[in-house]
């Protein structure tokens, strides 16, 4: 149930745009996804629209961990699932299932990040990625073990990139079941 109800679009402040427009930066390694026909998230940027300006700061730091970082973006969407998976945010879930199949990632593996890093069929850095985000969100830190194997193929960048990417969607895992963002019509799985 919503604790916060979602503002319709109409209903949007002016400084929305900024904070939206804040998604985007100039200096994006990765693409955009296509958007024409895809889930709009409506429910989790009208309970965003609530607070415009916390949604602007956000939106430069996911920005960039969307557009700019130096993971790949398959990399970035493993971490994302696992977060969602482990913190149980269905939102988050829904919404990057349709982002990890841009990104490359088959149904198997996504239905493999829920299982976990001892999952079969991992390579070494997919399964050290996802020991990470389990690390991270269990211990606040990744292990010694797992440090060493990430860093036999991810360098000083990637590995920052990491644990940023854990830690802005823990964050939304946490605001969106905190605040009761319900799935989209447009995310319900038929």
């Amino acid at each position: 149930m919503a604790r916060l109800t979602p503002l319709p679009p109409k209903q949007w402040p002016e400084a929305m745009r900024d904070a939206l427009a804040a998604l985007r930066p100039a200096d994006a390694r990765h693409p955009r996804p296509e958007t024409k026909g895809r889930p709009k998230a409506l429910n989790a940027l009208g309970t965003l629209a609530r607070h415009p300006e916390l949604t602007k700061a956000f939106n430069t730091f996911n920005g960039y961990i969307l557009f700019s970082s130096t993971m790949t973006p398959r990399q970035r969407e493993l971490l994302v699932l696992r977060v969602a998976s482990v913190r149980q945010s269905a939102y988050e879930w829904e919404q990057h299932c349709v982002l990890a199949a841009d990104a490359g990632l088959e149904a198997d593996e996504v239905a493999r990040i829920a299982q976990g890093p001892d999952a079969p069929g991992w390579s070494p850095l997919d399964r050290a990625m996802l020991l990470a985000v389990d690390e991270l969100i269990g211990a606040g830190t990744i292990s010694d073990g797992t440090w060493q194997l990430l860093a036999t193929e991810l360098d000083d960048q990637q590995l920052m990139d990491l644990v940023f990417t854990v830690g802005a969607y823990e964050v939304l895992a946490m605001a969106f079941r905190s605040f009761g963002v319900e799935l989209d019509e447009d995310l319900l799985r038929k």
